[in-house]
């Protein structure tokens, strides 16, 4: 047993990894060590189980899947992680070609500039994995004699003399393993269908053509990388931060000990905002990529959606003037207004008719395509 087997395997140690021949199965052993956190509990692989589409599969105390819990078993976060699935292609934080706009990074709010620096992060963060410093970090690389062999071979003889290039050749092998097919395979029914392997049911075939249809959705416009829709590689997001007036999830922000009036800003804590630039940009949250999204709930950056087809239903009610139509099923009552009210994405979200439920249960098929083939059988 080896590599991604061997390590998820119940009782799986990052020593049991003999195997530290290159960046990419360093960066493995490291996506799954817990020593790598304050109390020995938690690794990178406890908020992106590779078994659950690399989210966070754990219940949390009032707060359901919403939210991830941290090293030391009490502190919780108010955003949902988000997948490590396909992340690589996010382009690096920057200004969109669109005036006003921005795309890129990683993280939700994209202050990560690509996937090794998003690596650095949850290792420090006091809600996460807890570690007081960097230098902590390598003391504990340099308890497993293999980690130092490996680093010294593929980063540098004494590379983890200093904290710095340490952690940083730590964050890099990371990354490289993060940018492996085991990441982003393109193994899904859709991918299959492109190639000619596999045929859609009417229903999905239906829900395709409502996606790329500039016409009868407005999915497309924020869900799709390529210039052409249906064409191989596909990551169903373009990146952009956009507010598209999701609910507070006041269960969540009440459970991580936030203040009730408090508000998640988005893109505008990214450090790399600054005076009038943050304010135009609050409320507004990376585009997710789509794949894997039948297995991801629950959904929006709040996991303030527990059903794919709820999200639907709640991108509907911007073209909808049924009142049926702006009620929560999940609640029973209407969607709640907007956690964040100023610039929200309406020329985007107000594109395309109302749609019935015909439609909407096609979009759910064809979004359930999009699954991986490992993760198919996750799905309702």
């Amino acid at each position: 047993m080896t590599g991604l087997a061997l390590l998820t395997a119940p009782g799986a140690r990052a020593e049991d990894a003999n195997d530290l021949s290159t960046p990419e199965k360093l960066g493995e052993a490291l996506f799954f060590d817990t020593n790598l956190s304050k109390n020995r509990t938690q690794s990178c692989s406890s908020c992106h189980a590779p078994d659950h589409a690399f989210t966070d599969p754990r219940e949390t105390p009032a707060a359901g899947g919403a939210v991830s819990l941290g090293d030391d078993g009490t502190s919780l976060g108010d955003r949902n992680a988000p997948t490590a699935a396909y992340a690589r292609f996010s382009p690096a934080f920057g200004k969109s070609t669109k005036p006003g706009l921005y795309h890129g990074g990683q993280f939700l709010d994209g202050r990560a500039a690509d996937l090794a620096a998003q690596a650095g992060g949850p290792p420090l963060n006091p809600l996460e994995m807890g570690m007081p410093d960097k230098a902590s970090v390598i003391a504990r690389l340099k308890e497993n004699p293999a980690y130092v062999r490996a680093f010294d071979t593929l980063y540098g003889n004494g590379v983890l003399r200093s904290p710095d290039t340490g952690y940083a050749a730590m964050t890099k092998a990371i990354a490289a393993f993060e940018a492996t097919p085991v990441f982003a395979p393109f193994d899904s029914k859709y991918d299959r269908y492109l190639r000619g392997e596999e045929k859609l049911t009417e229903q999905e075939e239906l829900g395709r053509v409502l996606f790329f249809s500039q016409q009868f959705t407005n999915c497309s416009l924020c869900h799709q990388l390529n210039a052409q829709g249906g064409t191989p590689g596909e990551t169903f997001s373009n990146y952009e931060f956009h507010n598209i007036g999701v609910p507070k999830n006041e269960a969540a922000r009440a459970a991580a000990g936030l203040k009730p009036d408090s508000r998640d800003l988005g893109l505008a804590q990214n450090p790399a905002l600054k005076g009038k630039d943050k304010k135009a940009q609050a409320g507004r949250f990376k585009v997710p990529t789509l794949r894997n999204v039948a297995v991801t709930g629950p959904y929006m950056h709040n996991g303030v959606f527990k059903d794919l087809r709820t999200v639907i239903l709640f991108y509907n009610t911007y073209n909808t003037q049924n009142p049926a139509r702006h009620i929560n099923p999940e609640t029973g009552k209407p969607f709640a207004p907007p956690e964040v009210a100023e610039n929200i994405s309406i020329k985007e979200l107000e594109t395309g008719p109302a749609l019935d439920d015909k439609r909407i249960d096609a979009l759910v098929a064809f979004l359930k395509t999009l699954s991986d083939r490992r993760y198919e059988n996750l799905q309702n």
